[in-house]
């Protein structure tokens, strides 16, 4: 079921804090906090049908690094209240991905900076 779970909704992650588990779509973890947007929490069957439809937006047209909160700002609005925060050493990811927004920095490439000299070259005549 977990296989068939994934396969249909690659962008939920389950997370375990306290002996219980929460299934939604992780906002950002870091060394500190881990934020979620807590599934369980969403009652109205349309408004849960709208969270699975963003969240396969977001899953298929962004590069997954950036959250679903900075990437659909306006259209998670309604989300909000379903947020829940965690210490992030309460924390064990259970499956799915996970977002850092402090690894986006980390992985900046470096640019090598290339110095042409010219070489002089001694005219022995």
């Amino acid at each position: 079921m977990k296989e068939e779970f994934e396969k249909n909704y690659p962008f939920l992650s389950c997370v375990k804090s306290n002996d219980r588990e929460y299934v939604g779509i992780i906002l950002n973890s870091d060394n500190n906090v881990t934020s979620i947007y807590d599934l369980g929490m969403i009652l109205d069957p349309a408004l849960k049908a709208l969270f699975l439809e963003l969240g396969s937006v977001w899953w298929w047209e962004s590069n997954r690094k950036i959250p679903i909160n900075i990437f659909l700002r306006s259209e998670m609005n309604p989300f909000k209240p379903f947020i829940k925060t965690f210490n992030y050493k309460d924390v064990e990811l259970l499956f799915g991905p996970i977002v850092n927004l402090g690894s986006i920095a980390e992985k900046r490439v470096k640019r090598k900076s290339i110095q042409l000299v010219r070489s002089v070259r001694n005219n022995r005549n």
